[in-house]
């Protein structure tokens, strides 16, 4: 049988082209940022402060040093300035002059390394991956910690058969209060799991960031737009992040979920309208289900806080929420000093606010907790990035992909993740400051730069195909272009 024909017209049949080791090396990397940023709780319980800062100086290193490298070598990777998040770069900005009138400066000094750690971190990625890559990076990423979390859940109750303490201190003797355990131990006596996280709530937000970027990925396998047919893997860890998500049992990630659904919803029905007329009417039906959703649930709250098994007082949330906005009032212009988390053993914070006799670490409210720490001008710079990514990712979400004449190509299922996210985590910020730092930090700068930069899916600069290494573009099927 003949291997290639020698007919002028048909090109001579070449090997698949394949990753580069260096492109290899990125991905692992972000992985491990990911990874880092995400599970940064179960990092700092298996290694303790000293040991976090550790590893957070050597994974922001490595980012750098990747980073350089690929600017020596003049990879198409050149950073566009025009179109960074300058909003959340002024807020980082402002967090840091902050420390010219902080009330606890060595607090600002060290969350704000931690600030612009992160920040570098998710820069790096939305500049190095395509959007597919970034969305296989959160995967991959997310597995580990539901991974992770069934293993040390099995060895805390089948092996160890006892509640676990951060570092794997040993059980000293007598009662010791369940909040300052990693694991309890409750995988099969019904309470709620922590996970290698150490947090409940942490573990349920994980799942449900689980269950969407599996559901994105198992979209574009049932369509055919993935490479690869694994749809029962996928389905497999769907179901384990379901079950982790309901034995965590945190009230905020169903709301959160509930929301998401909701959104989705109208994207897919806006993205089903056919002209103006029909979207107008989509937006116009989705403001009054909206209206109407929010009008029940205030009207019903006693009702549903019941069903989530919170009482009047939010968990105590009222409380923290009292004394932070009276401490905020006394700066309401430029605020205390940032200081994302609270660090608990400074004098302002330590036993400032406790809650079963442990100091709170943040507000339980991302804008209540900016303007304690930046005032009016940091909660303007936040609403500022976060509307921002909201409005781009909504109609990155709804509109054709187009880039020229053609406007009936395919929607891209991976388009509608950052819409979902941004969702749940302005969910997430009305009872929770994580959206402020950590991993909620991590998408909104990553999620912010990656849509500005790459606003259609396989179209663009950092949309290049690192399979080819020529700085070629595949934008959906057209023939390569060279980057010039």
């Amino acid at each position: 049988m003949a291997l290639y024909t020698k007919h002028p017209v048909a090109p001579r049949p070449s090997a698949p082209p394949r990753e580069t080791t260096g492109h290899l090396l990125v991905r692992g990397v972000s992985v491990l940022a990911l990874f880092g940023v995400f599970a940064h709780t179960a990092v700092y319980n298996l290694l303790g402060v000293a040991g976090a800062a550790v590893v957070l100086g050597v994974m922001t290193a490595g980012v750098v040093a990747l980073w350089v490298v690929a600017i020596v070598r003049r990879m198409p990777t050149r950073l566009p300035w025009r179109r960074l998040p300058w909003a959340a770069l002024g807020y980082v900005a402002f967090a840091l002059l902050s420390l010219l009138w902080s009330r606890w400066p060595a607090a600002t000094a060290l969350t704000w390394v931690l600030l612009a750690a992160v920040t570098v971190s998710a820069l790096f990625i939305a500049t190095m991956l395509t959007w597919q890559e970034v969305v296989r990076a959160l995967a991959t990423t997310l597995k580990l910690i539901l991974g992770l979390s069934l293993a040390i859940e099995l060895w805390v109750a089948l092996v160890l058969r006892h509640p676990l303490l951060p570092n794997f201190v040993e059980r000293p003797e007598g009662r010791i209060d369940p909040h300052l355990y990693w694991v309890r131990g409750n995988l099969f006596d019904g309470g709620q799991i922590q996970g290698v996280v150490g947090n409940a709530h942490t573990l349920a937000m994980m799942c449900l960031f689980a269950l969407l970027v599996f559901g994105v990925l198992l979209a574009d396998r049932f369509r055919g737009t993935a490479k690869g047919r694994r749809r029962v893997p996928l389905m497999a860890w769907m179901l384990l992040a379901a079950v982790l998500m309901v034995r965590a049992d945190s009230a905020t990630v169903y709301v959160s979920a509930v929301v998401a659904v909701a959104v989705l919803a109208a994207a897919l029905a806006m993205r089903a309208a056919t002209g103006p007329g029909q979207r107008r009417t989509v937006y116009l039906v989705v403001a009054a289900v909206g209206a109407a959703g929010i009008l029940a649930a205030w009207l019903l709250r006693d009702r549903l806080l019941a069903i989530l098994g919170k009482g009047s007082d939010l968990t105590g949330r009222l409380e923290i929420w009292q004394r932070v906005w009276q401490r905020a009032q006394e700066r309401p212009v430029a605020g205390h000093g940032f200081s994302s988390p609270w660090v608990p053993w400074d004098p302002a914070f330590d036993g400032w606010i406790e809650d079963h006799g442990l100091s709170v670490f943040h507000a339980h409210d991302m804008w209540l907790d900016v303007f304690l720490q930046l005032g009016a001008i940091g909660v303007v710079l936040m609403a500022v990035a976060w509307l921002a990514l909201a409005w781009r990712a909504w109609f990155f979400a709804v509109d054709r992909p187009r880039w020229d004449l053609d406007d009936q190509r395919p929607y891209a299922t991976v388009s509608l993740l950052p819409t979902l996210l941004v969702a749940v985590l302005l969910v997430e910020g009305i009872a929770e400051s994580a959206p402020i730092m950590l991993w909620g930090w991590m998408l909104l700068v990553l999620l912010s730069f990656k849509i500005k930069t790459v606003p259609l899916v396989g179209v663009g600069l950092s949309e290049r195909t690192p399979l080819i290494g020529d700085g070629t573009l595949r934008p959906h099927g057209a023939p390569p272009r060279r980057v010039p």
